[in-house]
């Protein structure tokens, strides 16, 4: 807005606020609430020259909006421009630290019992640690099958993963 303090109209930037709001409303052909707040600028900026499907990316909002494990409705929309990469824009929900005791306990019992890593990844690894029983401060609780991939969180979809591994590993 600075640098357009001594502009004799506001002509510019309208056109270029109305472009931005034009372009928000062909990609996403719906109004709700959680699209207010969001810097359409910087999505404009960041994604307005990739060609989308207005009716696919419409229904995958819709979809994510009405699912209660997405926690940030208002990441929906840069999630969804942006390929669906970033996972972390929806705050999905995480495991509790209850089931994540639980799983350490029943996944480092049977590691104990089988002379097997706790984690996973490390028991199909090299000797240095395919046997080492991490402690629970060195876990990050895991889907199994991805959240993306239509899995949900709860504990029967939970495993514990040593953090290189799990941070490795992606959304695999």
């Amino acid at each position: 807005m600075a640098k357009h303090r001594d502009d004799d109209d506001c002509n510019e930037l309208q056109t270029y606020f109305t472009t931005v709001i034009d372009w928000a409303a062909s990609v996403f052909k719906m109004t709700v609430s959680s699209m207010r707040g969001i810097a359409w600028n910087r999505l404009y900026e960041q994604y307005g020259d990739k060609g989308y499907d207005a009716a696919e990316m419409t229904a995958e909002a819709r979809e994510l909006l009405s699912d209660s494990q997405v926690q940030s409705k208002k990441g929906i929309y840069e999630y969804l421009l942006g390929g669906k990469k970033e996972t972390r824009l929806l705050s999905v929900r995480v495991f509790t630290e209850a089931v994540k005791k639980r799983v350490y306990k029943r996944q480092t019992d049977a590691a104990e019992k089988n002379g097997v890593s706790n984690c996973s990844y490390c028991a199909l690894g090299h000797e240095g640690v395919k046997t080492k029983i991490w402690p629970l401060k060195d876990m990050d609780a895991d889907h199994v099958t991805a959240w993306s991939k239509g899995s949900k969180t709860e504990e029967s979809n939970c495993e514990l993963l040593c953090k290189s591994h799990n941070r490795a590993k992606g959304n695999a």
